[in-house]
C-alpha cells in the first residue's frame, strides 16, 4: 500500500517539473529491489513516468547514512551516458532541488530485461558482458578528456560514504589483519580523480533495452578511479559464479570478455597501472560482499565461507596482475 506522504511527494514533484497536476495522477506504484531510494512508477493522463528519491538512511542491518544531494549527481551522470547512447538511455524530464528527486522515462517493453534476473534465470549465456564494458569503458574515455564539465561530479565525500566506508573501512574494522590495506585503498580511491565513476556497476542496475545496456543508478557518480567501476561488476559476476557452480566457468568466460573489451579502449592512463589496481580492488570488494554493510542476498552460509577464505588470501598475498588474479580466482571458484 503507498503511503499518503510518498503519493504528495511524487504529485509535488511532477506538477513542480510541470509534467502532471494531481488529479491527472492515475496510480503511483512503488519499485522494489532497491536500498538507498525510494522508487515509483507513476502512472498519470500524459504518460508513465519513473521517479526517484534518494534516502538518508539506506535500508540495510547496519547503520548507513547518505547525503540526499547525492540525486544531483545521479541525474548529471545520466545526462552524460544518455548523450552517448541516445535512445537506448531514458528519456531524463527534469530533476528538483526542493524534493531532491527526478523524473525519468518509464523503461518498459517486451525486449526489456534487468541483467541480473536474465543471470541468474540461466546464467551469462547472451555475451552481454562485453557490451557494458564498451558503454562503460565510453563514459570514463569521454569523462577524462580535456574540456569535459566536472563540476557536477566533484562528490568524493559522498562517493566515501556509499562505498568506501561501508565497502573497505568497515569490512577492515572485521578483519583486523587486513585494515591497514583495506584502509590504504579507500584513501586511493578517495584521492583519484581521473575518469567519471558510476560507483554501482551491478547486474541489477542495468537494464537491457533491444541489445543494449541501460545503466541506472548512478548515486555515487564522483570523479574518481576507473578501476572502481570495473572491479564492482567483475565482482558481481564472479560471485554469481561461486553461487552457480554449473556456470561457474561460463561466469569466469564473461569476465574474460569484459576486461579485453574494456581494456582496448584505455587510452587515458597506463593500463597495466590500471590493471593492477582492479586486481588488488576486486578480492576486498568480494569479501565486502560479504562482510560489508551491503551483503549479497543469494550466497548461502557456505559459499559465503568460501568467498571470505579466499578473498582474505589474495588480499594479504596480491597479485599484480588480471591473469594471475584470475588464475587464482579460477582454481578457487571452480575447484
Amino acid at each position: 500500500m503507498v503511503g499518503e506522504d510518498f503519493e504528495n511527494r511524487c504529485a509535488s514533484l511532477l506538477e513542480e517539473l510541470g509534467l502532471a497536476r494531481r488529479d491527472e495522477i492515475i496510480s503511483v506504484v512503488p519499485l522494489t529491489g532497491g536500498v538507498a531510494s525510494d522508487i515509483a512508477k507513476i502512472e498519470t493522463e500524459n504518460g508513465d513516468y519513473c521517479v526517484k528519491f534518494a534516502l538518508e538512511k539506506l535500508r540495510v542491518k547496519e547503520e548507513w547514512h547518505a547525503p540526499v544531494h547525492r540525486n544531483a549527481a545521479e541525474y548529471a551522470w545520466l545526462e552524460v551516458a544518455s548523450e552517448m547512447a541516445l535512445g537506448y538511455f531514458p528519456k531524463l524530464f527534469g530533476r528538483s532541488t526542493v524534493e531532491n528527486g527526478f523524473v525519468m522515462e518509464f523503461v518498459s517493453g517486451d525486449d526489456v530485461f534487468v541483467w541480473k534476473d536474465a543471470l541468474m534465470d540461466r546464467g551469462p549465456v547472451e555475451g552481454e558482458a562485453g557490451t557494458v564494458a564498451r558503454l562503460l569503458a565510453g563514459v570514463h574515455q569521454r569523462s577524462a578528456r580535456a574540456g569535459f564539465d566536472r563540476r557536477a561530479f566533484d562528490n568524493a565525500a559522498d562517493f566515501s560514504a556509499l562505498r568506501l566506508e561501508p565497502y573497505l573501512r568497515f569490512v577492515g574494522g572485521i578483519h583486523t589483519g587486513v585494515a591497514d590495506t583495506l584502509n590504504e585503498m579507500a584513501d586511493d580511491l578517495f584521492a583519484a580523480q581521473t575518469v567519471l565513476v558510476h560507483g554501482d556497476v551491478s547486474p541489477k542496475n542495468i537494464l537491457f533495452r533491444d541489445g543494449a545496456p541501460v545503466l541506472l543508478d548512478a548515486e555515487c557518480a564522483t570523479m574518481g578511479c576507473a578501476s572502481f567501476d570495473v572491479a564492482f561488476c567483475l565482482n558481481h559476476l564472479l560471485l554469481k559464479g561461486v553461487h552457480t557452480p554449473e556456470h561457474a566457468r561460463p561466469y569466469l568466460s564473461e569476465v574474460s570478455d569484459f576486461v579485453s573489451t574494456y581494456l582496448k579502449a584505455v587510452d587515458w592512463e597506463d593500463v597495466a597501472a590500471l590493471s593492477r589496481r582492479i586486481a588488488h580492488l576486486l578480492p576486498m570488494l568480494m569479501l565486502a560482499r560479504v562482510d560489508g554493510k551491503s551483503p549479497v542476498e543469494y550466497l548461502d552460509e557456505a559459499q559465503r565461507a568460501r568467498v571470505r577464505a579466499f578473498s582474505l588470501h589474495i588480499i594479504a598475498h596480491p597479485e599484480d596482475t588480471l591473469d594471475g588474479l584470475f588464475s587464482r580466482l579460477t582454481k578457487a571458484i571452480t575447484s
